[in-house]
């Protein structure tokens, strides 16, 4: 067996290698899983030849590294890049925000994997928590869904589209709780991905978006028919409980919180991705991150 040694706070401790968790590793730009564990067991073999049964994780990298370089150096660039990124001191927290069905969740849930980051929070669950602490009586836009809560404004404006208008309102409740959850993830100095329709580029106090770790991204799906067949995809999966016909009477709605999205997101900078396929799109996340905080460009 060939042990993995790296230190905590001054401590040593060791862990098994594992062609698994290495092939996941080297899954870096959807290489995909059977050519990453063949790189693994290449990885393994050659440790195993140099008879090393004890090797540290900078070691380890560092071995791995020099494989990929002559197995495909492109990899290899990847792979550097993305080590840089996992290594550094500071958490890296990734925003992910959007319409309804645009598909926040799937990206952040595959962005995850890539990054191997284990936090992923969902505003809606955010939401769900202010709900119990914050009464329907007192703010009953929270307790409606973002594309609707217009229908709880006691007096909407006469200048502003009330659809607009009741998302701006709901997402700005639930934008509390966001940006505790930031403050948080800065000071523990924990990496997060947070996602979801209340993601709205603006409404995140600028002090905190000035924080260098901090990157926010907006999705959209620019054809409406595309859009329309997610909400299929999504109703068609056994544990969704709001039934499509619902999605259906308010798709104008959500297609105009997206216009309200790309907007806001021209105006603060955010990044704008047409999420059509998930390679592509996961792509343009790793590569502007790897640009903002590692410095590398077009890395896909």
């Amino acid at each position: 067996m060939i042990w993995v040694t790296s230190n905590v706070d001054g401590e040593e401790y060791k862990e098994p290698f594992s062609k698994g968790i290495m092939s996941r590793s080297l899954n870096i730009s959807y290489i995909g899983s059977k050519r990453a564990y063949e790189l693994a067991s290449g990885i393994e073999e050659e440790l195993i030849k140099k008879d090393m049964s004890v090797i540290s994780r900078d070691e380890l990298a560092d071995i791995v590294l020099n494989h990929l370089i002559t197995v495909d150096p492109k990899i290899a660039e990847k792979y550097k890049s993305l080590r840089l990124l996992r290594n550094s001191k500071k958490p890296l927290i990734i925003l992910i925000g959007g319409s309804s069905g645009v598909g926040t969740s799937s990206m952040a849930f595959e962005l995850a994997n890539r990054l191997r980051l284990k936090n992923i929070i969902s505003t809606d669950m955010i939401r769900e928590v202010m709900r119990k602490i914050v009464s329907k009586d007192l703010s009953p836009v929270i307790h409606k869904s973002s594309y609707d809560a217009y229908e709880s404004i006691r007096t909407p404006s006469l200048k502003m589209d009330k659809i607009v208008e009741g998302f701006i309102t709901h997402a700005d409740v639930v934008n509390v709780g966001i940006e505790a959850i930031i403050e948080r993830s800065i000071k523990e100095g924990i990496s997060i991905i947070i996602e979801g329709v209340h993601v709205v580029p603006g409404f995140i106090s600028k002090d905190l978006m000035e924080n260098n770790n901090i990157i926010m991204f907006t999705l959209m799906i620019d054809d409406e028919e595309l859009h329309k067949q997610r909400f299929y995809l999504r109703c068609s999966q056994p544990w969704v409980k709001r039934s499509l016909e619902n999605y259906m009477e308010n798709f104008e709605s959500i297609r105009k919180t997206q216009d309200f999205f790309v907007e806001q997101a021209k105006i603060y900078d955010s990044h704008i991705i047409n999420n059509i396929e998930i390679n592509e799109t996961i792509n343009q996340m790793v590569s502007a991150i790897l640009e903002k905080f590692v410095g590398v460009n077009d890395v896909r």
